[in-house]
């Protein structure tokens, strides 16, 4: 039956549960749990994200056009998440060692309003790709020319955005000079715990994430993680809008 399979995949997103536990509790094979999650997992990734105004944001220019017309102020965030070491010997190995975590990971984007609603989850790359160049190679230079309305708040890994879009993307203020007067290091600081404030609400966003079990250490297939944050993702959402 179709509710059961939703069911499955809904245990297996949140809490992680086994194939064979599962296949245990309904009296099937293995094989058929399996195959439930990998039927209604992409169904559930394709959903989109909620949003209270009813309508559902599936790509990064779906968010900026919401962005716009709500007026909203986007807060954008790099996360990482540990994978299964590739294969000794297997081409681009060394593409998945995160220079920030020292082991092996999947980088993705998430994207939340100023009430830490989800918007949307996108990049997926290995782990030694940089936060702002898997942002910039999912097309975002190209959307903050075509929609000059729209704000992003980020850290200052992204600083490199705010150069080529100082008007748009605001990120911390840079480090002041070790000589500097005390007076201009005050102000550096009271500057960054503002815009840290405003910002914090991104990282609240990816902890709902990381709350399902799935996404604090992934052991299943590389390639099926992209999907499994979309669908978590998804899921969330509809929860956060409702609030």
């Amino acid at each position: 039956m179709l509710t059961d399979r939703v069911l499955v995949t809904l245990a297996v997103l949140r809490l992680q549960i086994p194939h064979a536990a599962l296949a245990e509790m309904y009296g099937v094979d293995r094989s058929t749990v399996t195959r439930a999650v990998n039927q209604v997992r992409p169904l559930l990734a394709g959903r989109g994200y909620a949003t209270v105004q009813g309508q559902r944001l599936s790509t990064l220019a779906d968010v900026f056009a919401y962005a716009v017309a709500s007026g909203i102020t986007l807060r954008i965030d790099g996360s990482e998440i540990q994978v299964r070491r590739p294969p000794a010997r297997q081409p681009g190995r060394r593409a998945f060692v995160s220079g920030k975590k020292k082991m092996n990971t999947i980088k993705f984007t998430k994207i939340c309003d100023q009430d830490g609603r989800t918007l949307w989850d996108g990049t997926f790359r290995p782990g030694r790709c940089h936060d702002q160049t898997a942002l910039q190679t999912g097309g975002i230079d190209d959307l903050l020319e075509r929609f000059p309305d729209v704000r992003c708040e980020m850290d200052a890994g992204y600083r490199g955005l705010h150069r080529d879009h100082p008007g748009q993307v605001s990120v911390p203020p840079a480090k002041p000079a070790k000589d500097a007067a005390p007076e201009v290091t005050e102000a550096r600081e009271r500057a960054r715990h503002a815009q840290s404030s405003t910002r914090i609400c991104v990282e609240h966003a990816i902890a709902d994430s990381k709350n399902w079990r799935p996404l604090q250490r992934w052991i299943g297939r590389r390639e099926q993680l992209p999907e499994t944050i979309q669908a978590i993702g998804s899921l969330v959402s509809d929860r956060t809008a409702a609030r």
